[in-house]
């Protein structure tokens, strides 16, 4: 049975002109291309040093002749985004509005938006990139989304943390934080085939060399709920600190090289007087594997 969420700290922007597609092309770490009416792409801005400013949902928006693009993203950083968008706009021939007043967003899961959501709701839904187990992004009128929500905002908390998904803002701090630390490429948030973009040669060599060493990881505790900010440790050493918790499941960001240490040592990994149970994707091994060889 499927399940749909209001998700009131998102706010809606709109790109639309001429220019639209090259110009969030040229800026940001996904390609913006070749984007079919009903997909979503996830994505990135960052600052000349690689550190991650914005992460946010991409779609195409029928404009007539012209692109058009709706951009899902914090609500905080509303603002903040388009003054940062105008700023890089240069010459460029196109239109930048904040739509949060008139447009909400909503997750969906366990099950397919309502048929012809679209006509029905005058709204755009996109599987969500980021991981298929996420669902679906629905943007619509407050009103509308009001009428398909079922559940609390705290539900699809519950469901992004069980995903392993993690929200900037909660999870790591924006601006201080680079790609792979918050696993924007695993997410499928950059594309390594296209051209320049602000911060692109950070990120690439990171890539290349494969030499992440702090990744966000899935948690499974035993024991009292660890508070954000905890220290998780392998034996007497601190390899990160625990974010969002639900149940016994959570969030924390890791020293993925050293927790694969204490693993081959038979360390038990805590955070606080919880026990931690931690299954890195194959990817963040491998990660791991790279940063050993060059230390």
């Amino acid at each position: 049975m499927s399940e749909a969420s209001l998700l009131n700290d998102r706010g809606v922007i709109k790109v639309t002109g001429p220019d639209a597609t090259t110009f969030l092309h040229r800026l940001l770490t996904n390609s913006m291309l070749d984007m079919a009416t009903g997909e979503g792409r996830f994505t990135g801005l960052l600052s000349p040093q690689g550190k991650l400013l914005f992460d946010f949902l991409v779609t195409p928006v029928s404009e007539g002749a012209a692109a058009g693009y709706l951009i899902d993203c914090v609500k905080e950083q509303v603002a903040e985004l388009i003054k940062r968008l105008n700023f890089q706009k240069l010459r460029a021939k196109l239109t930048i509005e904040d739509l949060s007043a008139s447009l909400a967003v909503a997750a969906l899961w366990g099950g397919a938006p309502p048929e012809q959501f679209a006509e029905k709701f005058g709204g755009v839904a996109f599987q969500d990139p980021r991981d298929a187990a996420l669902g679906y992004r629905l943007i619509a009128a407050p009103a509308a989304l009001a009428e398909i929500a079922t559940a609390a905002e705290e539900a699809y908390e519950a469901h992004r943390i069980a995903c392993g998904t993690p929200k900037g803002g909660v999870d790591f701090v924006y601006g201080d934080s680079f790609v792979h630390d918050v696993n924007l490429d695993y997410l499928h948030g950059v594309d390594f085939k296209k051209g320049c973009y602000v911060g692109q040669e950070v990120v690439a060599r990171v890539h290349f060399r494969n030499s992440a060493r702090k990744r966000i990881v899935k948690i499974h505790f035993d024991g009292p709920t660890p508070a954000a900010g905890t220290e998780v440790k392998a034996g007497e050493t601190s390899i990160g600190q625990i974010s969002s918790t639900a149940g016994s499941e959570g969030l924390a960001t890791l020293r993925i090289d050293r927790l694969e240490e204490a693993k081959a040592a038979g360390t038990a990994v805590t955070a606080g007087n919880a026990s931690l149970e931690i299954n890195l994707p194959a990817q963040f091994i491998a990660d791991a594997a790279g940063v050993e060889k060059r230390l």
